[in-house]
């Protein structure tokens, strides 16, 4: 038994944050998003719209964002076509939600966890940007490859990336990393 005691803290730890986090994060859903016509996101996936059109701006390409009032959506437009649409599962958060809920199960000094817990969100939110200009981009440009690039390749790009983010912090930040042993 005291050898799954580790395993056991770990897994109360991470299941009681990643619950307290989406419920939290449920709640803020529930008060922000009408789900009636006509509809609204939550400020949080407008937000992520308007980051993504101000990225894609700022390197060059016009890329446009409306509120669709028939569903819970922001369409993104390459010109007067639409390419992609970002619903509160495309913004991040519930990746981010699980990442912060590893970093804490898995956790280090107070500081240093919280400090990567904040970074780490920032990178995955900025990745998470990149992504969708990305995809709205080359969804502009080879509609034929939506399914693979939408379904495969994008988000394994996020979800690489919250793995490369994990992989560092038990290795170097941890209480379990070689450096805190």
């Amino acid at each position: 038994m005291k050898q799954q005691k580790p395993i056991i803290l770990f897994l109360i730890k991470f299941f009681v944050t990643y619950f307290l986090l989406f419920a939290l994060y449920a709640v803020y859903l529930k008060k922000t998003q009408v789900k009636v016509v006509p509809f609204s996101c939550a400020p949080i996936t407008k937000t992520v719209a308007q980051h993504s059109q101000s990225l894609a701006q700022f390197l060059g390409y016009h890329l446009n964002v409306k509120q669709y009032d028939k569903e819970l959506a922001v369409d993104i437009y390459v010109g007067n076509q639409l390419t992609a649409k970002v619903i509160e599962g495309c913004n991040g958060f519930s990746i981010i939600i699980l990442f912060i809920s590893f970093i804490i199960a898995f956790s280090g000094k107070a500081l240093t966890t919280f400090l990567f817990a904040i970074f780490g969100s920032f990178i995955i939110y900025l990745v998470n940007i990149v992504r969708i200009v990305l995809l709205s981009l080359f969804l502009y440009k080879y509609p034929e490859y939506q399914s693979v690039l939408h379904k495969l390749v994008f988000p394994a790009i996020i979800y690489g990336i919250t793995f490369l983010l994990w992989v560092i912090w038990v290795r170097k930040f941890s209480k379990h990393s070689k450096n805190n042993a």
